[in-house]
Parts: C-alpha cells; sequence; structure tokens
C-alpha cells in the first residue's frame, strides 16, 4: 500500500514538509483529508518546520479535516493536540509487530467494521513512543512493547504507531541499511529479520481501515 496510490477520482499531492515544503494555509480547505508519515527525525524537536506542522494540525482540527497520522505522525498530533512524547521506554522496535485491538473502543465508525479483531500484525520502525495521549483521544490498540499503539481523537483524526504501507522488502532494507550504518547489531538485525519468517503484517486489513477512515466510509471494510 502506497498513501498516493490513486483510485478513479483521487488527487494526491506531497509535501516534503522537512525541507519546508508547505500546503498554503489558503489552500487547506481544498483537501479533503491529510496524510502525515513516518520521519527518522523525532516528534518532540523544536526545529521550525516540526513546530509549523503542529501549527498546521492544530488548524486541520478547527477545520474538521480528516488526517492520518502514522508513526512519526501518529507521534506528532499527539504532542500538537496537547499529549507527550517521548524517547521509547522499552527500547526500539524494528520487526514484525503483534497489537491488541481494544474492542470496546473499536467500534465501526473508528473504520474496523462490525467484525474487529482481536489482534492486528504491523510493520514497527520507531525510536520513540506516545508517552500520554491527549485528553480527548481514545485508545484503540496497544501491546506487550507500548501502551499507545493506536489511537483516535474525535472522528477526524486516526493514528498508528506502525507502518500499515509496509512489507517486508522495506523492512528488509531498513534493517540492512541501519545495519550498515552501525545504529544496530548483528543479534539485534537477526532478530528482526526473524519476526517475518513465519507471518506476513495484515497489510489489506490496514489498508481499508487508513481508505475507510479517510474517505469516511466505513462500511466498505468487508
Amino acid at each position: 500500500m502506497e498513501y498516493n496510490h490513486m483510485l478513479e477520482g483521487e488527487q494526491w499531492d506531497s509535501f516534503r514538509v522537512v525541507d519546508g515544503e508547505f500546503p498554503d494555509e489558503k489552500d487547506l480547505e481544498k483537501y479533503d483529508g491529510f496524510v502525515i508519515s513516518g520521519s527518522s527525525h523525532d516528534a518532540f524537536q523544536d526545529t521550525d518546520w516540526i513546530l509549523k506542522l503542529c501549527d498546521i494540525i492544530k488548524k486541520l482540527d478547527d477545520m474538521n479535516k480528516k488526517v492520518l497520522g502514522i508513526c512519526f505522525g501518529h507521534q506528532l498530533i499527539a504532542r500538537a493536540k496537547g499529549g507527550k512524547v517521548g524517547r521509547a521506554r522499552k527500547g526500539p522496535e524494528l520487526c514484525l509487530g503483534n497489537i491488541t485491538i481494544v474492542k470496546e473502543a473499536a467500534t465501526p465508525e473508528n473504520y474496523f467494521g462490525e467484525e474487529v479483531p482481536a489482534n492486528l500484525r504491523i510493520i514497527k520502525c520507531h525510536q520513540d513512543e506516545v508517552l500520554e495521549l491527549p485528553q480527548n483521544a481514545k485508545l484503540l490498540a496497544y501491546s506487550s512493547m507500548y501502551e499507545v499503539e493506536m489511537y483516535s481523537i474525535k472522528d477526524n483524526f486516526l493514528c498508528i504507531q506502525g507502518h500499515p504501507e509496509y512489507n517486508r522488502d522495506i523492512l528488509f532494507d531498513i534493517i540492512d541499511r541501519v545495519l550498515a550504518g552501525g545504529h544496530i547489531k548483528q543479534d539485534f538485525a537477526e532478530t528482526s529479520k526473524a519476526t517475518m519468517e513465519k507471518n506476513e503484517a495484515d497489510r489489506k486489513f490496514w489498508q481499508k481501515i487508513c481508505k475507510n477512515f479517510l474517505k469516511g466510509q466505513p462500511s466498505l471494510l468487508v
């Protein structure tokens, strides 16, 4: 799944906010939804582009726009809305992870559909986490590693710590690159790859959740 994989009638625009490329505020209204993706930067940094993105998140909230936050986006939305973000207390994750769905919170309007799974597999690649949710956020999923794996705010924010768009090849490429760069050790790399020996991420289910959220059509999830 790629966020900019277009279906008929869709138009996607990309902005490299890390390079200072933002949509004009006067153009925000023309978009039906937004995706804030992953980043190698920390969501708790106070660099100019991160602070500006926090301001835009607040504006999008005021406009009731749909915003999907992935990994860094998941963390930054929590920060912008009054939550707390920091280094992961149990350490980084670079693997296929299993998260537990909070069934009483994951109702059809959260785009899971009527058959809410107990668990979902998703590829994880991060060293930071949401330490404290914003006051009006609803926890949708957690894991043995992290208390906040997925949450929503009202009907316009859906945030996921893992990467629903990643597949095995992407994960292995990242592992190889960070190993070559000396950021992880060989045994950590081998353990990370071993998580995908017998299982795959639930990418089709995640794809439907994300698309249904952005389109506001939970009935599409079958």
